[in-house]
């Protein structure tokens, strides 16, 4: 991305920013529902003096990178072994596509029973959200190898683990890379909706449960503009990585 397109992505952020201290400015709304970026700001270095922002965003990216972690290392095993078994695919299959369309939050009853209300309950939320779209696409991208790779493979008579190494996982690096980006952004939601779902606790999510409990709309304003940022932020990491590593998926 040139920086001219870096520029234009800042046009509409800019602008919004302006509405909505135009909007404050001339008496549109009340002030304690809408308070200006001014007082957001405030805030904000309030948060940072006290030094309970950085430790709230290193807990949270802390167990976001965590369960991350878990979730993509479960995601590319169960992937794998369904996309190069058909025995694992028709065994596995209608289960999990059966369970992937249950909606993530419905699962925190069980989280809570199993795991109790602690860090284990909330880095077992994030995994979750983060192994169904790894898996898919995982599954999706080794199953979907095109034929005729294949049918070079078995010309140069490569065995198992040479067809997975160098036909395979090349074939598939795109669609895993999808499902890395797509599993560390449902695992940044997850850490934060976890933190603010399971019990109030340290994090990002207990940032904006203060805010709530004291009617602070800075305060949620400031979770709520943090969560977006470092969401961005994560994912053009990512995309940067992925680019590296598959230049041919941007062509």
């Amino acid at each position: 991305m040139s920086a001219a397109d870096r520029l234009r992505g800042l046009v509409l952020p800019l602008l919004l920013l302006a509405a909505w201290q135009g909007a404050v400015t001339a008496g549109y709304g009340d002030p304690r529902l809408l308070p200006p970026p001014v007082e957001v700001l405030r805030r904000a270095w309030q948060l940072l003096v006290a030094e309970d922002l950085p430790l709230a965003l290193a807990i949270s990216l802390g167990r976001c990178l965590a369960g991350f972690a878990l979730g993509a290392l479960l995601g590319l095993g169960f992937g794998l072994l369904c996309g190069l078994s058909r025995a694992a695919d028709r065994l596995l299959g209608p289960a999990f596509h059966a369970l992937k369309n249950v909606a993530v939050f419905a699962w925190i009853p069980l989280i809570a029973m199993w795991f109790g209300f602690g860090e284990a309950s909330r880095i077992a939320f994030v995994t979750l959200a983060v192994l169904t779209p790894v898996a898919l696409n995982v599954w999706e991208g080794v199953a979907g190898v095109p034929k005729p790779l294949l049918e070079v493979g078995a010309a140069f008579r490569f065995g198992g683990w040479q067809r997975l190494a160098r036909i395979r996982l090349p074939a598939a690096l795109p669609a895993i890379l999808t499902g890395l980006q797509l599993g560390l952004i449902h695992a940044w939601l997850a850490t934060v909706g976890a933190e603010y779902f399971l019990a109030k606790g340290t994090g990002l999510g207990g940032v904006l449960i203060e805010g709530r409990d004291k009617f602070d709309m800075a305060l949620v304003l400031l979770g709520i503009l943090l969560l977006g940022g470092i969401g961005l932020l994560l994912n053009q990491l990512l995309t940067r990585l992925a680019a590296r590593l598959a230049p041919w998926r941007a062509a």
